[in-house]
């Protein structure tokens, strides 16, 4: 098993991938990039859902991977990084629900 890599590493691995022209604007090609793959995934959960399709869960983790690769580039293009984003949202859903665990009540009644 290949030794895993921090959020910030990825992030920085990334960043070489990315086209020239995508380099031009980073946020706009990441938000489009992150929305098509998106939606590729949805296309697989649907097709399990309501075709008869097998849940493909390899192809599922392929995609939810270039949905990290366009969230990775979007970052990098706000200039921030991965592990930034992903302990602002952390800290943002415990302050949401007061803990550590989803409750209806505060998800129905929640401060923006």
């Amino acid at each position: 098993m290949k030794e895993q890599i921090s959020f910030n590493e990825y992030q920085k691995q990334a960043f070489d991938l990315i086209s020239e022209d995508g380099r031009k604007d980073m946020i706009l090609n990441g938000v489009l990039g992150l929305t098509g793959e998106a939606g590729e995934c949805a296309d697989i959960v649907k097709k399990n859902r309501f075709q008869g399709h097998e849940l493909d869960k390899d192809h599922l983790k392929d995609e939810l991977g270039d949905v990290l690769w366009y969230i990775a580039e979007t970052a990098s293009g706000l200039g921030i990084t991965l592990e930034e984003v992903a302990q602002y949202n952390l800290d943002k859903l415990h302050k949401r629900f007061h803990g550590n665990h989803f409750n209806k009540e505060d998800s129905i009644n929640r401060k923006e």
